[in-house]
């Protein structure tokens, strides 16, 4: 059957126009600006910054006769203010500052290991030992893995009547590894009062392998450093069960520190054996309480000690471990299914997009925090953190370079470049600066989106090159 087409010369009584959307309006409005371009290139300056700090005021600087050499301030700048970087750590927060943080953490780890940035290089030829200390257990738990996660017989059950077994095999994205298998037997008073008391552990850990040290070599314990000196770089990261462990790089330097090297009976098998029996022998005891009772914290049985002797290392570089250990920088307890601010309220906790097993670490330092016996843990303020208030990255001063001095030699590099440079010797500089907001309107995120992602693009191009 023919059907013909039939067209309508009547004109539609009114046009169907789209409304635009409150970003488009302001991508409208930002392109439109006569400062758009300088705002921009503040921006770029930035990486890209997803959360950037907006200042405003003004530096001068003055030669020894007293004129003025360079004047700086935002009156002519978009806004009347600049944009730096926030410097969040944590890549869930900000990629652009992670990214930074995790690099200026690789050099710290590979100076202290291979020399460079004010380091000797020759403390690569130093004792050097990878050490990993985990946790204890605090309860079965859901484990990723090709085999079944639980491979116990279908009719072991706890003393709360679930089944001990688990014969799934689940995958790395599956929400139910790290969670327990049951929530009553689980210790989540244990698991949060670990985490308040793992960095006296891990002091005491250090303090007993030197003491080990000493005692293997003849020498006084008091003596000690004027022989040898101990000197480490440690990074925190978060299990899937919300336990921290702890990866650390650790060296035998000589009396003088990176400068002199130790002398020939401390070896990397004496530091072995040291770390090994320190990390079985340590305890950190809590007083007996009403709520608790009698506890000593010590580490899991799941760790690791590799020797890095000397420069032949083979396959284990000092590039590929601080590596390995500077992507754990830019973690945090959010990638464990936690959350990274802090909590104000119980509330928070109830409704928190975590999962139920992190919500129960919470609440349980919620709790223990409310008891005047555990209030110098101050386990309220660091329940997002699920007790843990250590930092992420922690070293011997002595260890290697430190971040204030790779971020002067970055503000040096830029001051070179930049066409208002100034020597700083014999120059007065006064300024004044104050905070006036942070953050973008919706446009300029979608434009500091689109920076970002174009920068990490032309990173990994000059990493692999072209597909």
């Amino acid at each position: 059957m023919l059907i013909k087409e039939r067209h309508s010369s009547r004109k539609p009584r009114g046009e169907c126009r789209r409304v635009l959307t409150d970003t488009e309006q302001d991508l409208i409005r930002l392109a439109n600006e006569p400062q758009f371009a300088r705002w921009r290139s503040q921006v770029q300056r930035t990486g890209g910054c997803e959360n950037p700090v907006h200042l405003s005021g003004w530096t001068t600087r003055y030669n020894a006769l007293g004129n003025t050499v360079a004047h700086y301030d935002t009156t002519g700048e978009p806004g009347r203010r600049i944009i730096v970087r926030c410097g969040n750590r944590r890549k869930s927060q900000c990629t652009s500052c992670s990214y930074l943080h995790s690099g200026d953490s690789y050099q710290i780890i590979r100076t202290g290991m291979g020399g460079g940035k004010g380091t000797p290089e020759s403390v690569a030829g130093h004792p050097q030992i990878f050490v990993t200390l985990t946790a204890p257990s605090f309860g079965a738990v859901h484990r990723a893995g090709p085999a079944p996660c639980r491979n116990s017989s279908p009719q072991s059950t706890c003393p709360h009547g679930r089944s001990l077994a688990c014969q799934l095999q689940h995958s790395e994205g599956d929400e139910r590894i790290g969670s327990a298998l049951c929530h009553e037997c689980y210790d989540y008073s244990g698991h949060v009062l670990w985490h308040a008391h793992a960095g006296e552990l891990w002091n005491r850990t250090i303090r007993n392998i030197r003491r080990l040290i000493a005692d293997a070599s003849g020498v006084k314990r008091n003596q000690l450093n004027n022989h040898i000196r101990l000197t480490f770089a440690k990074v925190a990261e978060y299990q899937k069960r919300g336990a921290v462990h702890f990866h650390a790089v650790m060296r035998l330097d000589g009396p003088s520190g990176a400068t002199s090297p130790p002398p020939a009976w401390a070896t990397v098998e004496l530091l072995e054996r040291a770390v090994e029996t320190a990390r079985d022998s340590t305890v950190v005891p809590l007083r007996a309480s009403s709520a608790v009772g009698q506890r000593l914290f010590a580490w899991g049985r799941q760790s690791d000690v590799r020797s890095l002797h000397g420069t032949a290392r083979g396959e284990v570089t000092p590039e590929a471990v601080a590596g390995y250990l500077a992507k754990y920088v830019s973690k945090s307890v959010g990638d464990a299914g936690g959350v990274d601010s802090r909590i104000r309220t119980y509330e928070e906790i109830r409704c928190a997009s975590a999962s139920r097993h992190i919500r129960a670490l919470m609440g349980a330092c919620w709790r223990l925090g409310s008891l005047a016996e555990f209030s110098s843990l101050r386990l309220k303020a660091w329940a997002h953190a699920l007790g843990y208030r250590g930092h992420v990255l922690t070293k011997s001063p002595a260890y290697s370079t430190t971040y204030k001095h790779l971020r002067e030699i970055r503000a040096d590099y830029a001051r070179t470049r930049s066409d208002e440079s100034v020597p700083l010797d014999g120059v007065l500089v006064l300024a004044a600066w104050r905070y006036v907001g942070r953050g973008y309107t919706p446009a300029e995120k979608e434009v500091a989106a689109g920076i970002r992602e174009d920068m990490e693009e032309i990173r990994r191009l000059r990493r692999w090159g072209p597909e």
